[in-house]
């Protein structure tokens, strides 16, 4: 009896001081180093321990066209929580491609094959994780309101048909979402004036992107 309630003071001692993960902070979301290989040569860390969504029905099929990567952008180091950039200097037209890779929550945009912006992000960590699968955009909105939650989604764009969907929001460690994916607002509203309906995006957890890549080839 002695020792037990030795370990349970030491317990509440260690929780008290951070020690032991409360099943609040457990809830939270570390940033994990960024997805696409070649930016600084580091490789993601391992993802946190969160629910696996069952495959969207609103999932299509991958475009038939293989989607080569080109060029990344040289971003020095990984991204953190509200880091965003956006440059498409010496970026061809061509086919636009929405990258979200959950284990390094991040989003890469490509235009032509070459990367045209990247940010952190926010995705679905609860009791609605964000779905895997390639997913066309099916309506843009740039002031949406979530009909369920009563909450802002500036800068719009829909994946499914229950409302997941890519919005603008404030990119914070210890914040998650109900399934969408949350950009910085600024980025957001570039990605919105650049992409159109039909434009693809392929959600992914922990694969890799370099250049020289196929798209289709990480799914």
């Amino acid at each position: 009896m002695i020792l037990l309630a030795m370990v349970l003071v030491g317990a509440f001692i260690a929780l008290a001081n951070g020690a032991l993960t409360s099943p609040a902070t457990a809830s939270r979301v570390p940033l994990a180093a960024i997805s696409l290989s070649d930016r600084d040569g580091s490789k993601p860390k391992p993802s946190p321990a969160v629910a696996t969504a069952p495959p969207s029905p609103d999932a299509v099929a991958a475009s038939s066209s293989p989607y080569v990567i080109k060029h990344i952008l040289p971003i020095d180091g990984p991204l953190h929580m509200g880091d965003h950039y956006w440059d498409e200097r010496g970026a061809p037209d061509g086919p636009m491609m929405i990258t979200v890779d959950l284990a390094a929550q991040t989003i890469s945009v490509f235009r032509g094959g070459h990367e045209i912006g990247t940010a952190a992000i926010l995705y679905g960590a609860d009791d609605k994780p964000t779905p895997l699968g390639v997913f066309a955009i099916t309506e843009k909105d740039a002031d949406h309101v979530s009909n369920l939650y009563d909450a802002p989604m500036p800068y719009m764009l829909r994946m499914t048909n229950d409302g997941i969907s890519i919005h603008g929001t404030s990119v914070a460690d210890g914040y998650m979402t109900h399934g969408c994916i949350g950009v910085p607002t600024p980025f957001a509203r570039q990605l919105f004036g650049a992409v159109k309906l039909g434009d693809r995006v392929v959600v992914t957890r922990g694969k890799m992107l370099a250049v020289g890549d196929t798209v289709g080839t990480v799914l």
